[in-house]
């Protein structure tokens, strides 16, 4: 319980104090930040994939779930999906609001608003899990690692669509999604199919959002970081 509660206030924190890392918004994109990404991405690869071949297992054993063939990997999509259409309506807005101050200041507000209502979400559901992890000491920590370098990606992308807003507010909103996500699972017992659903859910978010911060060619990413922080979270999990 004392290893949990220190690592649910490590993943509120990077979102604190992330934005006070003013070298992670250098252009070209830094090097901190790719590296990152890859320890985000071979998490993805390495760990949950391999974890979702056995959650469609548990799913396709139960009830009405077992209706869709491969549902641990149709809602890893959506996870996905879902994060890209809000990546599009952040960007479409945040363009609007810098080209044109005519734009409708309460729009704006309302796209950010759903922007960290999905996030918050998604952040509980991280916590939620941290909790899942529970029984296993060196899995609860590959996940805190690779959610940290996550939340520190997806923090950079927040900041650079709603700055002041997010500085403001947004970061405070996600860092407690996370703490109230871990008192729920401490609370709040659900089916090992549902919490496979859950983690089928952040995977497809994880690609998403580590992806879309380091292909566009407007980032100036880095592949030789990126590539390093993949192998060392590979061969880490391999090996482990």
């Amino acid at each position: 319980m004392g290893l949990q509660i220190a690592f649910v206030i490590g993943l509120a924190a990077v979102h604190i104090f992330a934005s006070r890392l003013r070298k992670l918004s250098a252009v070209p994109r830094s090097a901190w930040l790719s590296l990152a990404g890859g320890v985000s991405v071979a998490y993805v690869f390495i760990h949950i994939f391999p974890t979702l071949s056995d959650a469609h297992e548990t799913i396709n054993a139960h009830g009405l779930l077992a209706v869709l063939e491969h549902n641990a990997y149709i809602v890893a999509l959506i996870g996905l999906a879902v994060f890209y259409g809000l990546e599009q309506a952040a960007t479409k807005h945040s363009h609007k609001g810098q080209q044109d101050e005519s734009v409708n200041f309460q729009k704006l507000k309302g796209v950010f608003w759903i922007h960290i209502g999905s996030f918050s979400l998604y952040n509980a559901l991280i916590g939620y899990l941290l909790v899942y992890r529970n029984n296993e000491l060196p899995a609860i920590i590959f996940f805190f690692l690779a959610m940290s370098a996550h939340f520190l990606v997806n923090d950079h992308g927040l900041v650079r669509h709603h700055r002041d807003v997010y500085l403001s507010k947004g970061r405070w909103v996600l860092a407690t999604a996370v703490v109230v996500g871990w008192l729920l699972g401490l609370t709040v017992d659900v089916s090992e199919p549902i919490v496979s659903l859950l983690y089928a859910f952040v995977a497809g978010g994880i690609v998403l959002n580590v992806l879309k911060e380091e292909l566009p060619e407007d980032r100036h990413s880095r592949f030789w970081p990126f590539a390093l922080g993949a192998l060392i979270s590979t061969v880490l999990l391999v090996f482990s």
